[in-house]
């Protein structure tokens, strides 16, 4: 006989709620059995047999095993303890709270129930162009990364799905913890810890409370260095990232995602000539068609719960280290930093 699927809520029915929905679903071993968003008119069962509510923790009243929070970023650290608490594996989207003390509180729980998986949502990291750098990189046959260069906006701060994350009290940050998040995440997953970080941050052209602007590099102890730029004055929507090797160039350019603005996905690989004074004339460009990130990210989940395996990519170590990098980044522009009264994230 085989074991009864794994029972699933969602907490957060919004745009990301609904793709993470659709992959839950078409997992054999997953069924989602509620839901809650703010937006439902009214609680009770809709027509598939779903359990609605418009809190998440009505959520608990049911029998759940995996608990999956799409929530704002002033809640998403409070829902993802109390599902902890309440004895259940949890997937978070980014980011993981709205402070790095947020995370700081998740992993204190994570700590008092080892028996459960917690993943957070770095859904780049599952997209086939990222992939296939991360074992470019990885394989060695290139050398150590020299820089990273990182470009990743958008042309307004407050998305479609929701105009909290132009509120400070709500979101903590704006353009760089919303989006810009991923791509430190990428940096991070590429060439591992920064300490050193140099930046400037603006909010002069939307004038909300958070950024509209982040300007970063960043700095290890090997000597790699990484510029960032996460915008939401960028016109044309753009995801560019380059990572220098000392025999190679790797270059990705577009990201496939549910808006489709982002241009096409690829990865364009170039190889250092040594005898050349102009560099090398020779590359190759991979187009990457389909998007399986949503899907393969969900279906490791339900491997890593299935199979008691640790979790390796999204764990709350990442989650943590991505929160001090952002805050740092923030903290490290002087202005920025006592205006906002900034904390140091290193301290606590």
């Amino acid at each position: 006989m085989s074991r009864p699927a794994l029972r699933v809520g969602i907490a957060g029915y919004g745009v990301v709620g609904k793709r993470r929905q659709k992959f839950i679903d078409s997992h054999p071993r997953l069924a989602v059995v509620a839901m809650s968003d703010i937006t439902f008119e009214s609680e009770g069962v809709d027509s598939d047999g779903r359990y609605r509510y418009k809190n998440y923790e009505g959520l608990f009243e049911q029998d759940l095993d995996v608990l999956f929070v799409s929530l704002p970023n002033n809640i998403a650290a409070i829902s993802t303890v109390a599902g902890l608490e309440m004895g259940l594996h949890v997937f978070c989207e980014k980011p993981p709270g709205r402070l790095v003390e947020d995370i700081r509180k998740v992993i204190r729980t994570e700590r008092a129930h080892p028996h459960l998986k917690l993943k957070y949502g770095f859904n780049h990291r599952y997209h086939e162009s990222v992939k296939k750098a991360k074992t470019l990189i990885d394989g060695g046959c290139y050398g150590k990364i020299l820089n990273l260069r990182g470009v990743y906006g958008k042309s307004r701060v407050i998305p479609f799905t929701g105009g909290w994350r132009s509120e400070r009290d709500v979101a903590g940050g704006g353009i760089l913890l919303d989006q810009g998040i991923h791509m430190i995440d990428m940096i991070r997953h590429f060439a591992g810890d920064f300490d050193e970080i140099k930046s400037f941050i603006s909010s002069q052209y939307w004038g909300h409370d958070v950024e509209d602007n982040a300007f970063a590099m960043l700095r290890n102890q090997s000597g790699c260095i990484a510029m960032l730029h996460s915008t939401a004055t960028q016109w044309r929507h753009k995801f560019r990232l380059e990572v220098t090797l000392e025999s190679a160039l790797i270059e990705l350019t577009g990201i496939l995602s549910g808006s489709k603005t982002y241009g096409e996905e690829k990865l364009t690989f170039v190889t250092r000539d040594s005898d050349s004074t102009a560099g090398s004339f020779a590359e190759e460009t991979t187009l990457y068609l389909d998007d399986n990130s949503w899907r393969d990210e969900v279906y490791e989940f339900a491997d890593l719960i299935l199979q008691d395996r640790k979790v390796e990519n999204g764990s709350s170590e990442d989650a943590l280290k991505v929160m001090e990098l952002v805050y740092g980044i923030y903290y490290a522009d002087e202005s920025w930093r006592k205006k906002w009264k900034i904390q140091d994230p290193n301290e606590g």
